[in-house]
């Protein structure tokens, strides 16, 4: 199994391996930054694809037979855009689940609090989403996360277990935050690059491609394109036989401590 253990223990004794076999045979000089690069490759991808559980499994889809999906919002509340979502989704008579930004809620109380009221799940996305989180230490990590639970506390008496890591990148100082604050990572089985493309056809047809059992959209309620095919969105999910369900139902998963 490819994960952060194995592959130190890989590369520690392919270079072991190398050494001694350079005091025996020489051992051409470009072998050394091909295994460090190679090394670093690995580390790139077990960081940035979400679901390779490279330091830690996070849930990106569940397993069942089920014609159901599950579809969540990052980085709200926002309120140029989470109002008309929350009536789409109420219209169509969906549950979805919203990873919102903690000082999003504190600038937001009522908008947040409606989210909840609806009866949708609220997850962490961390308080800050800073561009720089993924370089936080660990400490300074589980510090920012633990004050989203706190906003979110202040207004609705809950705290999310549910985790969504900024920018869906992992590290080991995420990993460490994570346990220690007992969360459960969750990614996604379709990312819709919502906050990348701008044309509504082929946004459309992206995501349409992506509706399987068990699958867990991303989409963002910050996004204006996410606004203008969620109608068509929700309606091809009906029509091709499948409901769309609450994350901590579809995962059999409690939402909150």
């Amino acid at each position: 199994m490819l994960n952060f253990r194995n592959t130190n223990i890989f590369f520690i004794a392919l270079l072991v391996m190398v050494i001694s076999a350079d005091s025996n045979v020489h051992v051409p000089v470009f072998i050394y930054p091909l295994i460090v690069f190679t090394y670093l490759l690995i580390l790139f991808y077990g960081c940035y694809y979400v679901g390779s559980g490279f330091f830690i499994k996070i849930i990106c889809s569940a397993k069942t037979k089920k014609k159901e999906i599950a579809i969540s919002f990052d980085d709200g509340p926002a309120k140029q855009f989470t109002p008309e979502i929350l009536q789409l989704l109420l219209d169509h008579d969906v549950k979805a689940t919203f990873f919102c930004i903690g000082k999003n809620i504190t600038s937001n109380e009522i908008l947040f609090r409606q989210i909840y009221q609806a009866g949708h799940i609220i997850g962490n996305h961390s308080f800050s989403h800073h561009l720089w989180f993924d370089l936080f230490s660990a400490k300074k990590m589980q510090a920012d996360m633990n004050h989203m639970d706190e906003a979110m506390k202040d207004l609705i008496d809950r705290k999310p277990l549910l985790f969504r890591p900024p920018y869906g990148v992992m590290n080991p100082n995420l990993k460490k935050a994570i346990l220690r604050g007992n969360y459960i990572p969750v990614g996604w089985s379709v990312r819709s690059l919502d906050t990348v493309i701008t044309d509504q056809a082929k946004l459309l047809n992206r995501i349409k491609k992506g509706i399987k059992p068990g699958a867990i959209f991303l989409f963002h309620d910050t996004s204006e394109t996410t606004l203008a095919i969620l109608p068509q969105f929700l309606k091809e999910v009906k029509d091709v036989g499948y409901s769309i369900v609450g994350l901590d139902k579809m995962l059999n998963l409690p939402a909150y401590a």
